[in-house]
């Protein structure tokens, strides 16, 4: 077995194989850029190596480097997560003249399957189904225009190396196509140093669906059923769970047994994923095969209680598998939310800076797990994925796993920065997603017009109006602000354009952090309880038997309350507050329809106009690279371009003015 692993990456990926590492008693070395000197991840390492700036091309990309780390540390074997260099086959080849292992599939096996172009032709030899799509690589957009005429639109611009959802496009008209041509090469050549895109039919209604496998060096090849990927936003994954609720055993042998089947066509051995578009009649087509660990692995482990990252590391040191397909039993339902640095009610634009407060729910990894590159004080940059951690849950069936995952998001306390928390947890509690029928259509369709922190559920916006007032009620009384403390007292909360108005009293002792409050609404009585401690930012509110978890944050004139996928600013109020605040005259917005800022921070990949040049609406603007993904900010409206005001390359923040109009 091997003494001593580096693993070349970081986050919350390189935590996690240093965990498993650390349980089989295997010596870790952690690398890190300049930005990561002071990252969570570093801690979990026995040693850690600079291995330069930022850039990740110039430190976790750069293979010269780390392989002197590996030397230099005297390292047996190299993990190499996922993501960088997980999928290069120079990597390992490079390790392999050095003879160091790769904990990975072979240099031919990821070549084959890391190329989607030959896997497809290997995949269609193996007896896997497949999608209509070119056979090779497209050179230019005049190629990819006359491919896309031949397949049908709508089609699928995608890089030829790599995934995660980089270098993927989806054009439904030729405009689309030739917007999205070029950002596809883009970000493939930026992501994985591979500009080759080609193009297939874009199915409609598709749900991802993918097989987990392992495979040792000795023939011996399992899978451990299935994930769903299907809740994806810009082709990137925001929910997955195990098993999917589309997949019945038979759908799930079919599957498997495919996904083997391809595996050794090219003598793979390690882990590997075999991702599948299916629809709801069951029929499913070969999308790729990532032959790494999968960022969504948590929720496979957590069904199967099978450890992914010691069977590679066993499979590494050419153990055979211990297990057989007979051993593999789904028990359960497992979720997994990614929590990233972004603000969904502006568009899920990036959000970079330092976490001030990261109070993390409870966890004890059977139940609740979390799994995170992030701790209080760490900084989130612009230069890396966005990602702050992955939340994962366990249930006896979906229905509970899905409750656990909403109340684990609800504890979940991230400040400093905006995240997708409430976002994500939209998605858990919404009812088409509670019933199981999704497609990765799923976001455009729920959510047309993108979050905005609210949500259909009235029953949730009352007691989330209830909570806020009786803080506001708690808050009065320890500052003695109550007009009789043996009467009811009136309050009145607004959200939005909804009024609630609510009389009170408070029963329980003063010093005491479990409130009893009586509630006179509507021509009611009733008694909740509120455990909350003054400052904190976790209140439980008891109500009609239920326990409700809430995130409340004190703002001006009331409270910032999270809870159940509501992000809702609340206004309470004494009735002459109220009066008073309709005499308010409205504040006109700022005109900004003749300026072009920035929705987020990032660098200019491409200025797409001219100064005097006139535009139409829907035309490109400028091209903005965040957080390794490209963004294409577009006309409003037609106009004439009458000054820019930042040039190709420029590093930009949220807000900066990029383009004043006439």
């Amino acid at each position: 077995m091997f003494k001593k692993i580096l693993i070349a990456n970081r986050g919350e990926i390189a935590c996690r194989i240093a965990s498993t590492c650390k349980k089989m008693g295997i010596k870790t070395v952690g690398i890190y850029s300049d930005a990561d000197r002071k990252s969570k991840h570093l801690k979990f390492m026995n040693e850690a190596y600079n291995i330069g700036p930022a850039e990740s091309s110039k430190s976790y990309l750069n293979i010269e480097k780390i392989i002197k780390v590996a030397k230099l540390a005297k390292v047996d074997a190299v993990h190499p997560g996922y993501g960088f260099l997980s999928e290069n086959s120079e990597f390992c080849l490079a390790l392999n003249k050095s003879k160091i292992k790769f904990i990975g599939p072979s240099v031919e096996a990821i070549k084959s399957m890391g190329d989607k172009i030959i896997s497809k032709k290997i995949a269609k030899k193996a007896g896997v189904n497949i999608i209509p799509g070119t056979k090779g690589a497209i050179k230019d957009l005049k190629g990819a225009i006359e491919a896309s005429n031949k397949i049908g639109f709508p089609v699928m611009i995608k890089a030829s190396a790599g995934g995660g959802g980089k270098g993927m496009r989806v054009a439904y008209n030729l405009e689309e196509l030739k917007s999205g041509f070029q950002s596809a090469k883009n970000e493939a050549k930026n992501s994985f140093g591979d500009d080759r895109v080609f193009v297939e039919k874009f199915i409609e209604g598709p749900r991802h669906i993918e097989i987990q496998i392992l495979a040792d060096n000795f023939g011996n090849v399992i899978y451990l059923g299935e994930r769903e990927c299907s809740v994806q936003r810009r082709h990137q994954k925001v929910i997955e769970e195990c098993p999917s609720p589309l997949v019945d055993e038979e759908m799930r042998k079919k599957m498997g047994e495919q996904a083997m089947r391809l595996a050794k066509a090219v003598n793979y051995s390690s882990a590997g994923t075999v991702e599948f578009v299916a629809s709801n009649d069951k029929s499913f087509y070969f999308l790729e095969m990532n032959t790494r660990l999968q960022v969504e692995h948590p929720v496979t482990e957590m069904v199967t209680g099978i450890d992914i990252v010691e069977n590679m590391i066993n499979i590494a040191a050419n153990k055979s598998l211990k297990i057989t397909q007979n051993d593999i039993k789904l028990n359960g339902w497992s979720l997994e939310a990614r929590v990233y640095a972004e603000d969904p009610i502006r568009n899920f634009a990036p959000s970079i800076g330092r976490v001030k407060t990261f109070i993390p729910p409870k966890t004890d990894n059977e139940v609740v797990r979390l799994d995170s590159g992030v701790e209080e004080g760490g900084e989130i940059s612009m230069y890396y994925d966005p990602m702050i951690a992955k939340l994962i849950t366990h249930g006896n069936d979906r229905k509970e796993a899905c409750s656990k995952l909403s109340e684990a998001l609800d504890s979940f306390v991230i400040k400093g920065l905006n995240t997708n928390i409430s976002f994500v947890n939209s998605v858990i509690t919404n009812d088409k997603f509670r019933s199981g029928n999704i497609t990765t259509a799923f976001l455009d369709q729920e959510y047309p017009k993108g979050y905005d922190g609210s949500s259909k559920d009235t029953e949730r916006k009352y007691l989330i109006a209830l909570a806020a007032m009786s803080i506001e009620a708690i808050e009065n009384r320890r500052n003695n602000l109550e007009n009789n403390a043996s009467l009811y007292n009136k309050l009145i909360t607004v959200i939005n354009t909804d009024i609630y108005e609510f009389e009170y009293k408070i029963l329980s002792a003063r010093e005491s952090s479990e409130h009893k409050l009586s509630i006179k609404f509507e021509n009611k009585i009733f008694n909740i309880i509120v455990n909350w401690h003054y400052g904190s930012s976790i209140l439980n509110i008891l109500f009609n038997g239920h326990n409700y978890i809430m995130q409340i944050l004190r703002e001006l004139s009331g409270y910032n309350i999270k809870h159940a996928g509501f992000d809702l600013s609340v206004i309470v109020q004494t009735e002459p507050e109220l009066s008073l605040s309709k005499l308010i005259p409205v504040k006109e917005n700022l005109n900004s329809s003749k300026i072009l800022i920035s929705p987020m921070p990032g660098r200019v990949v491409k200025v797409c106009v001219a100064e005097g040049q006139e535009i139409a609406q829907g035309d490109d603007l400028i091209i903005l690279d965040a957080m390794k993904m490209e963004n294409i900010l577009k006309a409003e409206k037609d106009t004439k371009v009458q000054k820019i005001k930042v040039k190709e390359e420029d590093t930009v923040f949220v807000d900066q003015e990029l383009i004043e109009f006439e």
